[in-house]
């Protein structure tokens, strides 16, 4: 029997203010990601979306093959890369799209680590038990294998002040929030009503859909939301972009369809200004994480966004509807 990823993983929905009650995990800066494995063959690693990543991550992938058992296995958790002390999201995601010799070069020089905070399957399906049943098979798998690096066992309480000083200590290496989790609740694939997530900085997430410049050299980025109807709505401007920036973006965009509702549109560089410069629509595709303010009408910012990083671990469904402010993502 081959193992396979939930068709649609449980996300978390996010709220604004932590519980009195549950199991409270940290929530890491990562990308989520399953690893899986059937009795005789290989160890994959797996987006949530169904994408093979065990060979931009040969890493976890040996290291699963090595230190896991010969058993039909899949594990929930988050990938990440650690660097200086702290977690580096942007090393993670230098790992990336990348051939499989440079993969392996980047295995060495920016190593990656797997916290696992679920399982789903081991020798049998776990989704149907509560939540604390399935960590208790965790925690028994990692003590009779012993696993450790690049394998973490995510930390757990119930004890809601523990959680709080998780925040306090850990936020400066990089930690993004809090997953709270109803400790009886079974893994339903494609709930979000029993998992939340604490988030600990101000951002939420838009689709880009156009850029100034050009592919090659995108000086700043036009951002997007999704009505009701399915039409890509504008929703702000990105800052002028730095060079590290320009030259990801560039390594992914392609250029919009001949539908893209923003095709003969101009932009202007700030609000209530009658100066309009050329956008170039592109694949309304990437998602990005971005930094807002309260200034917000009819949809839109008025002021510059700032692009903090592009979340390829995100689809443009999951991202909020046009007019839902900063409301961020489930996931």
């Amino acid at each position: 029997m081959t193992i396979t990823v939930p068709p649609d993983p449980i996300l978390a929905a996010p709220i604004e203010s932590l519980p009195l009650e549950g199991v409270f995990e940290p929530k890491w800066d990562g990308f989520r990601a399953f690893v899986l494995r059937s009795v005789g063959g290989p160890a994959r690693v797996v987006s949530r979306r169904g994408t093979v990543l065990s060979d931009v991550f040969p890493d976890i992938a040996g290291a699963a093959d090595r230190d896991l058992p010969d058993v039909d296995l899949v594990l929930d958790g988050e990938l990440v890369v650690w660097s200086d002390g702290r977690l580096a999201f942007d090393a993670l995601q230098r790992r990336m799209n990348r051939t499989r010799i440079a993969a392996r070069r980047l295995a060495r020089e920016l190593p990656a680590h797997y916290v696992a905070f679920d399982v789903l399957h081991l020798d049998r399906n776990l989704m149907p038990l509560p939540y604390t049943d399935r960590r208790a098979a965790l925690e028994e798998l990692f003590a009779e294998y012993a696993l450790g690096p690049p394998w973490t066992l995510c930390p757990a309480t119930t004890d809601r002040a523990l959680a709080e000083r998780w925040i306090r200590e850990w936020a400066p290496a990089g930690l993004e929030g809090l997953l709270i989790k109803d400790p009886s609740s079974p893994y339903l694939p494609g709930s979000r009503s029993r998992w939340w997530k604490y988030r600990l900085r101000d951002t939420t997430e838009a689709v880009v859909g156009a850029v100034a410049g050009s592919l090659e050299r995108p000086t700043t980025v036009l951002f997007g939301r999704f009505d009701a109807g399915g039409t890509l709505r504008f929703v702000g401007r990105s800052t002028t972009l730095d060079r590290r920036v320009q030259a990801l973006l560039a390594e992914r965009l392609t250029p919009g369809a001949p539908d893209h509702p923003w095709h003969g549109h101009s932009f202007s560089p700030a609000w209530g200004s009658r100066e309009k410069h050329p956008m170039v629509p592109v694949d309304p595709v990437l998602v990005a994480e971005i930094a807002v303010d309260t200034a917000f009408d009819d949809g839109k910012w008025r002021h510059p966004i700032r692009l903090l990083r592009i979340r390829e671990d995100m689809a443009p469904e999951d991202v909020p509807a046009f007019g839902e402010q900063d409301r961020p993502a489930a996931g």
